[in-house]
């Protein structure tokens, strides 16, 4: 069986970059014309997927949209989806959603899929802010729009939370209720929401005059397993802390589990505080004490930003939108007197 030709053999062939080739498949103009013929007919040589391109001429869209997200099973990106889906469907237009499981290398071939598939615009967590991997994608001109982590080298719309904030809120509730030995698990720190979070962890101690302890500040990844590892590296300290502030909310859940098996009682033993709500946050006992954040809303800004850009209305600078999460306070973080 002859294998299907792609966007890059379409490129190597006409000997230009795919995103040039994706140019001209979507009608975009910018192309000079001999480069054009040249691809159009690298395009019926290596007979590259015509009725889509027929199509792509005719109509110069295809009514579709990328969205790319680190992890579509964490509640916070599947209710991401959800808004930026219903928004979308209802302007007529159809996601593509994939997964990077932060792998940069996914994310670059996913990139190039979609750029063969023609989309019309792209919503993207990525799983770089500073990374050159979107230079090619970024060359075709389709419409971009960075959720939750910006593309800190590219002109794009945002939409990002009140990270620092958040944080800032949860953690001088925890100082209010008495606590002095807050510990945080934080994220990523080359990622904006484990630096910012950590950034408000910070502010909140310096502005009730208590110094930060090394000894409590732990690195996560924003996954289960090392809200669990830090929690139990936490519980073997000599000098323990009164209270415990998690980053995100798969961490909140593996910080949980471990102190679950530790019997480190929250709200006897240890006050706790979480980023981003969690379903079971309401049912355990305590109910946890979370920085919510409407995560559908941010979703469907996002698709409003991208499809005002797709029908290349409005400003040319590029706009920033921060949702201000709010602290939803539970038994968790109330120290029992």
């Amino acid at each position: 069986m002859k294998k299907k030709a792609t966007i890059l053999d379409v490129a190597r062939k006409a000997n230009v970059s795919s995103a040039t080739v994706s140019r001209v498949v979507n009608a975009q103009g910018g192309v000079k014309p001999e480069t054009e013929a040249r691809i159009i007919k690298a395009i019926e040589e290596l007979s590259y997927v015509r009725n889509a391109i027929a199509r792509s001429m005719v109509r110069k869209e295809t009514k579709t949209i990328g969205v790319i997200v680190p992890d579509i099973t964490n509640p916070f990106f599947s209710q991401v989806i959800s808004g930026v889906e219903e928004a979308a469907i209802q302007a007529g237009f159809f996601p593509i959603v994939t997964s990077t499981r932060e792998d940069l290398l996914l994310e670059q071939q996913i990139l190039t899929h979609y750029l063969e598939r023609g989309i019309d615009g792209l919503i993207i967590t990525t799983a770089q802010e500073n990374g050159t991997h979107l230079n090619e994608f970024m060359k075709s001109s389709i419409p971009v729009v960075a959720v939750d982590r910006p593309l800190k080298q590219y002109d794009v719309d945002t939409v990002l939370s009140g990270n620092r904030e958040g944080a800032f809120e949860a953690v001088s509730h925890l100082i209010e209720e008495g606590f002095k030995d807050i510990a945080i698990i934080r994220g990523p720190q080359n990622t904006t929401p484990g630096l910012e979070r950590y950034k408000g962890y910070v502010k909140a101690l310096e502005a009730n005059g208590i110094p930060v302890q090394p000894d409590f500040v732990c690195d996560g990844d924003f996954m289960q397993g090392s809200g669990y590892e830090q929690v139990k590296n936490l519980y073997s300290q000599k000098r323990k802390p009164d209270a415990v502030f998690s980053s995100n909310n798969f961490m909140s859940l593996g910080a949980i589990r471990a102190m679950r098996e530790l019997d480190w009682k929250i709200g006897r033993d240890i006050g706790f505080a979480g980023f981003d709500d969690i379903e079971v946050a309401t049912f355990m006992e305590p109910a946890l004490t979370v920085v919510s954040r409407r995560m559908k809303h941010l979703g469907a800004i996002a698709f409003q930003y991208l499809e005002n850009r797709m029908e290349k209305k409005g400003e040319s600078a590029k706009r920033e939108y921060i949702l201000s999460p709010s602290l939803v306070i539970r038994d968790s973080s109330k120290r029992l007197r």
